[in-house]
């Protein structure tokens, strides 16, 4: 399964009340597909405040974008956790409703070591027919999937794909020994074009909500031997990839480009609590970036 090399991590729209906007939603999915050139959407994904979803709400998400998106786009549904039979059961709904594959977050808070990782996933993966993707975030989940670790889940038929959100040096390990139809993403914008340069495959992005399609020009320049283009292009957009989380001071993924969404015309509310949106003079800031 090839998810495309520009796969968004879609926000979750809330109305006033913090309930899903389902308007909003099917206004997002038409954007993201036709404006920003996403190839793939992860929905329910850390960008759509997963913590925060009932199994009921995700479940409805992946129901709702599934349809809205017919067949436009790859859909990925966010059931990872930090519990492995939770994981499986969620997975398998996921299934049910026929989506294209899964997310699946390196489990958090209970940090198991190494074998508890690939028992985890492996386990997972048994359970269902599904493409699954690794995601390895350890600034969230405080444990790092090894790159030994990944490469021994890659030899798994169904574990296609990993998201990588630590080096372009673990990027690089993976890249340089897994199976050839295994692919690795960046998890972090400002090093989706060395992720290229490297090996990876593409980008699991943020920042794609509001440059979506001038990411895709810098790959698409790059895959076709102008890295020079490429690396123009990826100078240009540096300060909105870094300016998304760090405006001006950290601000909790997805606030500042909930914020960014509604400033191009694309109203998905705030964040639902414990994150908090934007103060005024993080508002401003997230305002010079898009100009």
């Amino acid at each position: 399964m090839d998810f495309g090399r520009l796969i968004t991590a879609m926000v979750t729209p809330f109305d006033g009340a913090g309930e899903i906007n389902w308007e909003a939603t099917s206004r997002l999915v038409d954007y993201l597909i036709e404006e920003q050139k996403s190839e793939a959407l992860v929905v329910c994904g850390t960008t759509g405040e997963s913590p925060t979803l009932t199994d009921e709400e995700k479940l409805q998400l992946f129901s709702f974008v599934l349809k809205k998106a017919d067949g436009r786009c790859k859909i990925i549904a966010g059931t990872g956790s930090n519990s492995t039979r939770h994981s499986i059961h969620l997975t398998k709904e996921a299934e049910k409703l026929g989506v294209d594959g899964v997310l699946l977050v390196v489990p958090y808070y209970n940090k198991p070591n190494q074998e508890g990782l690939y028992q985890h996933f492996s386990a997972i993966a048994a359970d269902t027919s599904l493409p699954c993707i690794l995601y390895n975030v350890p600034s969230r989940t405080s444990v790092s999937m090894s790159a030994a670790t990944t490469l021994r889940l890659a030899e798994i038929p169904n574990i296609v794909a990993t998201k990588e959100c630590v080096s372009v040096d673990q990027i690089t390990l993976i890249a340089t020994s897994c199976p050839d139809d295994f692919h690795v993403y960046s998890g972090d914008d400002s090093a989706g074009l060395a992720t290229l340069a490297v090996g990876g495959h593409g980008i699991i992005s943020v920042a794609s909500h509001v440059i979506g399609a001038q990411m895709s020009e810098m790959i698409n320049a790059f895959l076709s031997g102008d890295v020079q283009r490429a690396g123009a292009k990826h100078r240009q957009l540096f300060p909105v990839f870094k300016g998304l989380f760090e405006c001006p001071q950290p601000l909790p993924n997805p606030a500042a480009v909930k914020y960014a969404l509604g400033l191009r015309g694309i109203d998905v509310g705030s964040v639902r609590l414990p994150l908090v949106g934007p103060n005024e003079a993080e508002a401003a800031f997230i305002e010079s970036l898009l100009k």
